[in-house]
Parts: C-alpha cells; sequence; structure tokens
C-alpha cells in the first residue's frame, strides 16, 4: 500500500516539480505538462508511460495496474490503486512517468 502523503511525497521530489489542482484531482507536473494525478477519495494515481512501460507493469497484476480504459490508456496513461500496489513498483513508474514526460518537453 502507498499512502496518499507518500505518493505527493515522491512525486515532489523529482527536479522541477510541482503540484496543482486537475479538475476533481492532484497533478504533478514538470515543465506544465502533467506526468501523474491523484486521485485521493479512490485512492488511484495515474501515470503517464510509455507503451513498454505501460505493457510491462500491467502485466504485474491487471488488478492493481491497468491502462485508463479509453483512448487515454492507449496513449501511455496507466492507473495503479494504491491500496494494493506495491510501494517500490509506484515509486519505480513514478521515475519512468516523470523521465517519459520530461524526455518529450526537449
Amino acid at each position: 500500500m502507498v499512502s496518499i502523503q507518500t505518493f505527493k511525497t515522491w512525486s515532489l521530489s523529482f527536479p522541477g516539480t510541482s503540484e496543482e489542482p486537475h479538475f476533481e484531482k492532484t497533478s504533478f507536473r514538470v515543465k506544465k505538462k502533467i506526468f501523474a494525478t491523484l486521485d485521493e477519495k479512490t485512492m488511484k494515481a495515474v501515470l503517464k508511460l510509455n507503451s513498454i512501460d505501460q505493457e510491462i507493469l500491467s502485466s504485474l497484476g491487471k488488478t492493481v495496474v491497468y491502462p485508463v480504459p479509453n483512448k487515454w490508456g492507449l496513449q501511455g496513461w496507466t492507473v495503479f490503486e494504491l491500496e494494493k500496489a506495491h510501494p517500490e513498483m509506484v515509486q519505480d513508474a513514478l521515475q519512468l512517468a516523470y523521465q517519459c514526460v520530461l524526455k518529450k518537453q526537449k
């Protein structure tokens, strides 16, 4: 399990990140681009991954990590059930999401 505070701390630990509202959720951004969102009510995070990382992480537990079930999922947006997810996996996925969005900005 990953707590809300832990997820926020990890998300803000990367250089140049900010926390901002995004509709009814919290978003974490680098260079004004979202790499993760957090829904505190449902304990779900959504991270931007490349297609390979999304496939690998989703294969580890489809009830814990899975693509967003629409066109956003096809673009790499991936749901993490924080109450079920292994902390190391979430922390590693946050690093991948941050790098994915940062790389697109260069």
